[in-house]
Formats: structure tokens, sequence, C-alpha cells
């Protein structure tokens, strides 16, 4: 692809942060973009693919389609990519390469025989041609390709990332089931986080809150810890360009505080190690703490933004959940008066046992958990009169939740039931519809790597699970 000649492109994200992606693509100069499901389209040059492998925070993987075509089974995608596709452009007989399916059909059944036959067809492609057959290689492909199947329209495209794009690379430890950094960098993006303000995670686990939280306030690209994309191994990679988006950033200035607290030692332990490799420990403060311990006369300061990941039901009895969420609902209340909190879980009667009115809900996945992100503004007296207040006033502290409130009018449970009798009644809504190479921050250098090269970071990321923390 010429550096100046514009693709389409496809960037996956989780589902529920569709729109959080568009707009960070619109960010850095992508063109006609459309929102999917759990993906958005875009357009843009070379320059744009390689930014969005560095800049985005709520991607997990950028693709560039490469054909479509309809299949009824595997056999005939594996003939239509002997017959159709030029593999001499992006391998050699000596390359290696992989296959990532996703498939959404019935007449699929099997992701991973789809992937069998395609690399069948790769491999009799060059046995036929040279007599030489490229091999498959899962860890670590030459190029790996991507194939899509919804019903009977098949997807291939190449994928531009390699790892997905949540393995930032500045995680050094973690607790059981720590939640995707791309999760994470979502979430503070809905909330509005920008770093005007100090922000608290009174449960941080390993910090991935507080570490993300630093990277937006600092105008750090989440990539930029990254070792390798898998762009860099295409036969038109272009270093100079590369290294000239690395070093355009510019950090900004930060002149608030990130405050981590957790009742573990060995969490705290874990989240100094990360946010210490991230190079933002200047910018949080941890502390060895209980939530329960929080007062108004401990929190950090008048106003700010509070987000929290408690532990879900998978791990507490329903005793010690409800106890435990309860304790939430009153420190947010009585602790954290002036702030926006922001909590996200997979146990709805957590929330209940939280007991505050949100102002915002919506519906996210945390791994294959079914999660609700809800928001809540805390004050203290009524909330009448707290809204009368902030709107006379005109304070820019109401007018930030404008939005949501009408956003999610359409969601509130308390309207009037429908006068028709139940027969007659419309179907029921549910809730449901040490960074790259050597560089460094303040160097901004890359050490002795050099692009092309296969460097593989060998930090144990140790066995990834879903869950709350």
């Amino acid at each position: 692809m010429e550096d100046n000649l514009k693709f389409k492109m496809i960037a996956k994200t989780m589902y529920g942060l569709e729109e959080i992606l568009k707009s960070e693509l619109e960010s850095i100069g992508a063109t006609e973009v459309e929102v999917g499901r759990r993906m958005v389209s875009f357009e843009g040059d070379k320059s744009t693919l390689y930014k969005a492998n560095i800049h985005l925070r709520t991607a997990l993987r950028v693709l560039v389609p490469m054909d479509t075509f309809e299949a009824a089974n595997a056999d005939e995608i594996y003939q239509y990519l002997y017959d159709n596709v030029d593999w001499s452009k992006y391998l050699t007989s000596r390359s290696t390469f992989a296959f990532d399916t996703v498939v959404f059909s019935e007449k699929f059944t099997h992701s991973k025989f789809v992937a069998y036959r395609a690399k069948d067809a790769i491999s009799d492609y060059f046995q036929d041609r040279e007599m030489r057959r490229p091999n498959v290689s899962v860890g670590d492909p030459d190029m790996r390709f991507h194939i899509h199947i919804a019903n009977t329209t098949v997807t291939l495209a190449l994928d531009s990332s390699g790892e997905s794009l949540h393995k930032r690379g500045y995680r050094v430890g973690q607790n059981d089931a720590p939640i995707s950094e791309v999760l994470a960098a979502g979430m503070l993006l809905q909330a509005g986080w920008d770093g005007s303000t100090d922000f608290v995670d009174p449960m941080c686990g390993s910090g991935t809150f507080l570490t993300e939280a630093a990277l937006i306030a600092l105008n750090i690209p989440p990539g930029i810890f990254r070792e390798s994309y898998a762009f860099e191994k295409w036969q038109d990679f272009d270093a100079e360009l590369l290294s000239n988006i690395l070093d355009e950033w510019e950090e900004r200035p930060f002149e608030h505080t990130i405050y981590g607290s957790d009742a573990s030692p060995k969490a705290i332990s874990i989240a100094r190690a990360n946010v210490t490799r991230a190079g933002v420990q200047k910018h949080v403060q941890l502390s060895i703490k209980s939530i329960e311990e929080y007062t108004a006369d401990t929190k950090p300061s008048p106003m700010g933004l509070l987000m929290t990941n408690p532990p879900y039901g998978e791990r507490l009895r329903p005793a010690e959940l409800e106890k435990l969420y309860g304790s939430i609902g009153s420190v947010l209340k009585h602790a954290f008066a002036g702030y926006k909190a922001w909590v996200i879980t997979s146990n709805i009667e957590g929330f209940d046992a939280i007991g505050l009115k949100h102002f915002f809900r919506e519906k996210l996945f945390n791994g294959s958990l079914e999660c609700e992100l809800r928001g809540y503004e805390l004050f203290e007296g009524k909330r009448n009169e707290f809204v009368k207040e902030r709107v006379e006033n005109n304070e820019e502290y109401a007018h930030a939740g404008e939005w949501t409130e009408k956003k999610f009018d359409r969601r509130k449970t308390d309207r009037p039931r429908s006068d028709k009798p139940r027969g007659e009644r419309g179907e029921r809504r549910t809730f449901g519809d040490k960074p790259r190479g050597e560089r460094s921050f303040g160097e901004k250098k890359f050490g002795d790597r050099k692009f092309g090269d296969k460097p593989r970071d060998e930090r144990p990321f140790g066995e990834k699970k879903f869950g709350d923390r």
C-alpha cells in the first residue's frame, strides 16, 4: 500500500465502546467512520493505520480487509482462497503465518476447521508453485490473517496489530481476573475523564484504572509500550514513518493526583509495580486501606472522579456481597460528596445494595461476563435541592451530566405502565437490547531497537483471566 493511498480499515472493540472508539478514530484523522457491532470501520492511509495501533485506547486490533466473498462451507473457502488470492503479495514460501477466525453462522460450526482449511489453501498455493510450504506459527507469525464469517459472507483481512491491543506492555503483575485495559480506558473516556480533577479508585486491585487514568491525563499513547506490531513485518513497512509518529506526541501537564487504595497489601504491591513500569508513578498515590475506612474528612479532595470495579458474586457469598455493596453505597454518599462515582459489576443485586440513584447506566462485557456500568452524582442533602443549586449557579459540574440524563430517560423503570391489555402490548424491552525497547517518556528514544527485528516481550503476563479486578 502506498503511503498516501487511502484504504478501508476495521478497528475491533468491546460491546458498548463503539461510539467512544468512533470519537477516537475521528481525533486521529480517520474518515468515513461508521459504527458496527463491536467494530468501527474507517478509511485512511498508512499513517492512519500506524496511528490507530498506537493511539487508540479502546481498540482491540486493527484489520485491513483484503477480500469479501460468499461460501457455504469450509471447502468453498479453501477453493476461493486458493484460486483468487495472490498470496505472493503477502508471503514467501519461507514465511510463517496464522489465521484467526470469528464465526457467526449456522453453516459454519467449527471456527478451527475454517482456519485449518484456510491454512491448507496457502500451503497448497506455494507447494504447487515453489514446491515448498510456508509454516504456521501461532505465537509469532510473519503474517497474521483474520477471517470473519457472518452467515455465508466471508471477509478476509490482514491483522495489523498482532497481539491484542489490550496488552499494552506495562503490566508486570496482576491479581485474579484483572479488568481489561481497553475496557478500563473506555469506561474512563465514557465518564469524561481528562485529568482536570483528582481521580480515586478505592478498590484498585492491580491498578488498571489508575494506570489508564494517568495515561489519559498525561496524553501518553497506550501503544508506546508495545515491543512490536504485526505491520512491522509487512513488505511495505515504513520504519521512518512509524518513528515519526512515535515521536510526535507531546506529554500534557497534569496538576492533580490519582489515588488508589486496596485492603490487600499484595494488590498494592502489584499496582505499584505496574504504575512504575508505565512511568506514571509520580502522579499516583497508593495506600493499603479498605473502602470502609474512607470518611468525609479523609477523602483526597472536595471534588473529583471515582471509578471502581468491586468483586463480583463469583467470589463472594450472597451475604458478603450485600454487605460489601452496602458499604460501598454508604461510603460514596457520606465520604465522597462532590464527586462523580462510576461502578461496574456483573451483580445487579449489588447496585440495589448500593442504594443510590444513578444518572447513567450502560451494558458492557468484562471478558465473557455481562456487566453494567452506572454513574452517580454524589451530594449532601436532597437531590432536587442539589440539582437546583447547580443549575442556578450554572456550574459546569451540573451541566456535564445532562447528556447522560437525557440518553437514559427512556430506560427509567418507574414510568407508568401501559393502559393496554397485556395481550395488546408490544414486546417488553429489556436492558440487554519498560516501554518499547528501552524507550522512556522523558527521553523519547528507542535504544538499540531496529525496525523489522522481531523482539518479543519476555515479561510474563500470566494466565489471562477475566472478571472484576
